[in-house]
């Protein structure tokens, strides 16, 4: 199940860049049956460190930062509506959300304060209150779609884009997440001699990052890529070693893809 979220019910939400903190806590017995997905951080957006984009799933709300943080278990999951509501009520109050993120398969709370001083001087009329671009799903079936890329050809398109064989992960693309076992090579064979833009996992930095390829039959060797992909059970993400109150800060900036 997915939406698209539209203005009124808070479609491209932003965050204030003005405090946050995150504190992590217990690996969860079990999870909701739709949480909003993050897919995207605005730059410079107290987001950008600290929601980390398709890993983090929004689990829970609760705009009285006095509740104790045990108190998670009872906040359920907000609609894109609610959310909106809860941010234009609170605007300028710090909230809290809690946030499970499918790698390393734990939830923490992350504390925020919705604002739209950090759009001043950008020219946007319609600052929005938080930096996220989210979707409704499941978030039990978070890391099913990936691609682990494999061996990678010398000369090869994956090559010049630095895919890094065995160590990274195609986990989207710049029009969103793919779903199905044959969605990436859809997506590849639609953009031959185009530029695509992928969002790739590193297990070895930890690390989310941009790349462009530009799939082609013109290099000198096989497949349009020139990389082997692997799908399925034996090629999902590793859970990292990295504590989880660490690898958030080994995330770089990520670019605002909506407005609201």
């Amino acid at each position: 199940m997915a939406a698209t979220l539209t203005r009124s019910d808070a479609s491209f939400i932003h965050i204030t860049p003005t405090m946050g903190q995150t504190s992590s806590t217990a690996t969860p017995t079990t999870l909701p049956e739709f949480a909003l997905h993050c897919l995207r951080v605005a730059d410079a957006s107290p987001a950008d460190g600290l929601i980390e984009p398709f890993f983090d799933y929004l689990i829970g709300v609760d705009a009285a930062s006095s509740v104790p943080t045990n108190a998670q278990a009872t906040m359920a999951v907000p609609t894109p509506a609610e959310l909106a509501q809860v941010l234009e009520e609170n605007e300028g109050i710090p909230i809290r959300l809690t946030v499970y993120n499918a790698k390393t398969q734990r939830v923490r709370d992350v504390t925020l304060t919705p604002s739209r001083d950090w759009h001043a001087g950008s020219g946007k009329t319609r600052a929005s209150l938080l930096g996220l671009s989210v979707r409704v799903c499941h978030p039990a079936a978070a890391l099913e779609s990936v691609w682990h890329i494999l061996e990678v050809l010398e000369g090869s398109p994956a090559e010049m884009a630095g895919l890094v064989p065995f160590g990274d992960w195609v986990c989207g693309w710049a029009g969103g997440p793919l779903h199905g076992e044959s969605a990436f090579h859809d997506l590849v064979e639609a953009h031959v001699d185009k530029p695509l833009r992928l969002y790739v996992y590193s297990a070895d930095l930890d690390n989310l990052r941009e790349v462009v390829v530009i799939p082609n039959e013109k290099w000198g060797g096989s497949g349009l890529l020139g990389c082997g992909v692997g799908y399925g059970i034996l090629h999902r993400i590793p859970r990292p070693a990295t504590p989880p109150s660490q690898y958030l800060a080994n995330t770089p900036p990520h670019a605002d893809v909506g407005r609201a």
